[in-house]
């Protein structure tokens, strides 16, 4: 049976090509925004030379546009990316085909999906479709360090009516858990022989490797994973503060060290920080420790909490504040998302179930995550909608970030029928 969301497969070529130019920015959000920048004025310059309308906002922002009217449709998508880490079997940073997959720092999260919904758009364009209403692209280059871009986005710009963000997982995620991120602090390095401690490049991934010196050097090897799930990762720092405590005692790490080895550890649950809870619509508080920067200026590390939708963050926070105070440590949030909760039953859902089965010939799953999309920004009017299928290990914010290629151009498909849904329906 022939459906519209085909025609994306007449691009393959184009969107390989094009994947492979913007992953080869190296547009790590950590470590500063011109890179970021970069990237987002190469999509938009990409749109410009197929004939729509863009916007750039302050180089952190912008959007694509396509049709007219006061109803307002959208897909949102980052070009922004986390560190590459070291490890690779290929080079992060350009587009590489292995053994039926496609691999590269931003092909899921969530460069692939950026320069689909680019292709898509050009897919209604060249086949004369006319939208009902308004459709945007709308893309960001800080989505990995906090979603201020869209914060700067709506401050002038229209809200979707309907929208989606393709930078999760298949089927329909109605639900994100809530996000808090916060800096645990000393005023000085008070261990009384630790040099330095070092472990981690971004509060929303596990770290993989961690360093410290003491009288001689130590290194501890971990997993990485996304903040979100670190129960999949292996946390280099809690290993390597667990290690050193075993040799020289938590007296000579300092208070940071001690307070982070033995109320965190390698819990992920927060059951020591008193934290732990779960809940029906969205699952089990989540704890990662992600950065340790240790030397004789500064002492600090940052944790990444994901709590259920029921949760109340206000007593989260109280209650690690009480947790650190005996160790005279200072407890500061760097950010906070509130949860997501999507209504089942809406016309965006709708036109998204219809998508999905309409290119697999099954209905979607609907369910929660402890990621963070641009979907918690929408106001409940857009959620989360692919592009990783169940079993596909995609590695994102790991080394060997990687999709299917077959899968992700099944995810093409749906894309573009999710697209024409918004712009016919």
């Amino acid at each position: 049976m022939m459906f519209f969301g085909q025609k994306i497969l007449d691009y393959k070529d184009d969107i390989l090509k094009d994947l492979d130019e913007l992953i080869k920015i190296k547009s790590v959000s950590s470590q500063g925004t011109e890179m970021p920048a970069k990237a987002l004025s190469w999509i938009l310059k990409k749109a410009e030379s197929m004939g729509f309308s863009t916007k750039n906002i302050d180089g952190i922002a912008g959007h694509v546009e396509y049709g007219e009217g006061d109803e307002l449709a959208a897909v949102l998508a980052h070009v922004d990316v986390v560190p590459a880490g070291d490890g690779w079997s290929v080079s992060p940073f350009a587009l590489t085909e292995k053994n039926g997959r496609l691999y590269g720092r931003g092909v899921v999260d969530d460069k692939g999906s950026a320069v689909i919904a680019l292709y898509c758009l050009k897919a209604l364009k060249d086949n004369n479709i006319i939208p009902k209403r308004k459709i945007r692209l709308i893309f960001g280059a800080a989505e990995e360090v906090g979603m201020n871009d869209m914060e700067t986005y709506f401050k002038t710009e229209q809200m979707p009516d309907m929208a989606f963000t393709p930078d999760s997982e298949y089927g329909i995620c109605i639900c994100e858990k809530g996000i808090l991120q916060l800096e645990i602090s000393s005023e000085n390095n008070d261990g009384h022989f630790l040099k330095n401690f070092h472990s981690g490049m971004a509060v929303n991934a596990v770290p993989s490797q961690a360093s410290a010196f003491v009288d001689r050097e130590f290194t501890a090897v971990g997993k990485a994973s996304h903040g979100s799930t670190p129960e999949l990762g292996v946390n280099a720092a809690a290993n390597l503060i667990k290690t050193l405590s075993d040799i020289y005692g938590y007296a000579a790490l300092g208070d940071l060290c001690t307070f982070l080895g033995k109320e965190i550890g390698s819990e992920t649950d927060g059951r020591t920080l008193g934290i732990a809870c779960d809940d029906e619509k969205s699952g089990s508080l989540t704890v990662n420790l992600g950065v340790v920067d240790i030397d004789k200026d500064v002492s600090h590390a940052f944790i990444d909490v994901r709590y259920p939708v029921t949760a109340d963050f206000a007593m989260i926070i109280k209650k690690i504040g009480a947790k650190a105070a005996p160790y005279s440590l200072k407890v500061g949030v760097c950010n906070h998302e509130p949860p997501l909760y999507a209504a089942e039953h809406s016309p965006v859902i709708d036109i998204l179930k219809n998508a999905y089965k309409t290119v697999t010939g099954e209905d979607p799953e609907l369910y929660s995550t402890g990621g963070g999309t641009y979907a918690r920004t929408l106001r409940n009017n857009g959620v989360a909608f692919g592009p990783v299928f169940k079993g596909d290990t995609a590695n994102i914010h790991d080394v060997d970030e990687s999709i299917d290629k077959e899968n992700f151009f099944k995810h093409s498909l749906i894309c573009l029928e999710a697209i024409y849904g918004f712009a016919v329906k």
